[in-house]
């Protein structure tokens, strides 16, 4: 499940507890925010989307094309072509002299694409799509950009969106995402890979004839989970499937020489949600070999730098930079600490010859940053957030249960009060393949609100979860609420051992795998006081007929809900109701398509039967993710409002 800017059960979606939500005004300089950063190929430009806000504002803060020297953080260009438009990430061609973004305009509808050079002031449309586009790269020769386009779509691409409505002949009319071509001279777009297929990644083949890609036939939000590894011809737009393993694919492309193809496969819950080994293939086509067997560590980036390879991965809770031969496996890893590569994809971006890159980087206390360097000694440049002091305290809390190391985050007050306790909210991640992974506290957030008013915050990573390695994320496989519960209950006895937390007031708060997490834990603890559940499932039954997403299910259960009942119902909170006592808040959008809102229907109802005080929100026309400032502000007041009743 998943609700970031950054990067979940086949369901994703980040907490409430850490997006955006417009609370009250706060006395800061404006935040800088950096997004999707592209080094040029000769490491010498960075390409980012940037955009500034300050106390509370009505509207999302408009966002522009950013271009900076990357040995000082000086802005060299700035593009912005479009007052109404979202862009998408930055492009540079092989040379570094020009750049290409998609901007795409939801009021009217339509995506355009972008050519910027460095030598003029304003971008040029290079071509226009009714409908939604995404993902610009260049062909390796310079002469022509590759998108991903869906003309004339119904909702936009991801499974977190607002959903379709479903009126009419359902399935009839799904979306096509598919690979289109346009001359770098512009006119009208080719699109080439087949039109029942959708294609959610894509690279060119060095030769520039044809692309790899992660496609699957049929409806986009729900057959990521087996989509397949595949060749497309740049000519005619035959695909040729390269291979179809049992695991989730991300990021694949192809070795300079045109023979060889690198992907990262594993146990994942959503599309963008990367978290996996890294495997090689021939592009001829055959079986994929794992590089990183065993590794304790979750790889989310890859690319090819001569016959070698460059991957990140979350090692614990720290971001590692990794080099990897492809007949030997990884080297040691460079450890770049407690922090997160933010961005639309989270991943570094390198030099064509892979010695310098470039990143957007944040802790829980510090503001977004560009860093930039030579690898493995990257440095700040820019600062434009430096007047942004820490505004709560941070601990990396470690315990054992059962068999597994687990680790948590637990974020408090800036100062407490000698011999006092404090009430402690336990937020789970969604996934429930992700991890809490340190984000900047902005002042408009949930967290610093409660931190503010007297609350720790504790976000644990149980079994399950990114950042240990495959064996660890696949441990709750068909055992949801089972030992990953466990590790959490776990968790709290080990905060109370190091913070002054009150274990009489504990609150319970999470979204998506979350949002069934927090369902589960009010039907299976009397430990919490008040909870908040997001988007969550209460009956998986139920819910394997409804959500838009079923796909996932299969990897994370074993089999269908038809096939083996018992092991979906075992899990479904629904079935637990009697036990519930916590009062408990529900939300969810109304056009959900991973979490649809009858499950939250169905959880309120059960509560209301059992005579626990609750109450059920559904947000008009939101999705998974929520989009509309005014209803992320109203969540977060409800959420606050809530917890200061039940716990203060």
């Amino acid at each position: 499940m998943k609700i970031t800017d950054l990067a979940a059960c086949g369901l994703l979606a980040s907490s409430l507890l850490g997006t955006t939500a417009h609370a009250a005004p706060a006395a800061e300089p404006a935040l800088r925010d950096y997004r999707a950063v592209a080094l040029s190929a000769n490491g010498q430009r960075i390409a980012a989307i940037e955009s500034s806000k300050a106390g509370e504002q009505p509207q999302r803060p408009h966002a522009a094309i950013v271009v900076r020297d990357a040995a000082n953080g000086a802005i060299v260009q700035q593009f912005d072509p479009c007052a109404v438009c979202s862009y998408d990430k930055p492009s540079w061609s092989p040379d570094g002299r020009q750049l290409a973004f998609v901007g795409y305009d939801a009021k009217a509808g339509m995506a355009h694409l972008y050519l910027a050079t460095m030598t003029q002031a304003q971008a040029q449309i290079l071509t226009s799509i009714k409908g939604v586009a995404s993902t610009a790269r260049w062909s390796p020769d310079g002469k022509q950009l590759a998108l991903l386009a869906t003309v004339g779509a119904r909702k936009l691409a991801g499974a977190v969106e607002a959903g379709a409505r479903q009126v009419g002949e359902v399935g009839s009319e799904d979306d096509a995402q598919r690979i289109a071509v346009v001359p770098v001279s512009g006119g009208e777009p080719r699109l080439l890979s087949p039109s029942d297929t959708y294609v959610y990644e894509y690279n060119w083949t060095p030769d520039g004839r044809g692309f790899v890609a992660t496609s699957a036939q049929g409806n986009g939000d729900s057959n990521w989970w087996v989509a397949k590894l595949s060749h497309i011809d740049g000519a005619t737009g035959a695909l040729r499937v390269i291979a179809s393993p049992a695991m989730q694919l991300n990021l694949p492309s192809v070795s300079p020489d045109g023979k060889t193809v690198v992907f990262i496969g594993g146990l994942m819950s959503d599309f963008g949600s990367i978290g996996g080994d890294l495997y090689t293939v021939p592009l001829a086509g055959g079986t994929p070999r794992n590089l990183t067997p065993d590794y304790r560590g979750t790889f989310n980036g890859v690319v090819w730098r001569g016959a070698g390879l460059l991957a990140t991965a979350l090692i614990d809770s720290q971001l590692a930079l990794v080099p990897v031969d492809a007949q030997a496996g990884p080297a040691q890893p460079v450890m770049l600490g407690e922090l997160s590569s933010s961005g639309s994809d989270g991943r570094l971006s390198f030099s064509a010859d892979g010695r310098h890159a470039a990143a957007a980087q944040e802790d829980f206390t510090h503001a977004s940053y560009l860093v930039a360097g030579p690898v493995g000694q990257l440095k700040k440049i820019t600062r434009d957030n430096d007047g942004f002091a820490p505004q709560l305290t941070v601990q990396n809390v470690g315990w054992n249960n059962e068999q597994y190391k687990v680790q948590g985050w637990l974020l408090g007050p800036l100062s407490v009060e000698a011999g006092k306790r404090y009430p402690m909210i336990v937020n789970v991640h969604g996934g429930p393949g992700a991890a809490a992974s340190p984000r900047y506290v902005a002042a408009s957030t949930l967290i610093r609100e409660l931190t503010q008013k007297g609350y720790f915050v504790f976000l644990p990573n149980p079994r399950g979860s990114f950042g240990q390695g495959q064996a660890f994320t696949r441990a709750n496989m068909a055992d949801f609420g089972g030992g990953d519960w466990r590790d959490i209950l776990a968790g709290i006895n080990a905060v109370e051992k190091v913070a002054p937390v009150d274990g009489q007031r504990l609150g319970l708060i999470g979204h998506s795998y979350g949002g069934f997490m927090t369902m589960w834990g009010v039907t299976h603890s009397d430990r919490f006081k008040a909870a908040v559940a997001g988007a969550g499932v209460s009956n998986w039954i139920s819910y394997y007929g409804q959500n838009g997403i079923n796909q996932w299910m299969i990897p994370f259960f074993g089999a269908s809900a038809y096939d083996n009942p018992a092991v979906y119902r075992k899990a479904s909170p629904i079935e637990s109701i009697k036990a519930a006592k916590t009062p408990t808040l529900i939300y969810v959008g109304e056009r959900d398509v991973e979490t649809p809102a009858a499950q939250s229907l169905e959880f309120w109802h059960g509560l209301r039967a059992m005579g626990v005080p609750s109450s059920l929100f559904i947000y008009d026309g939101e999705g998974h993710s929520f989009r509309k400032p005014e209803h992320q502000r109203d969540l977060q007041q409800r959420t606050v409002g809530w917890f200061e009743r039940y716990l203060k």
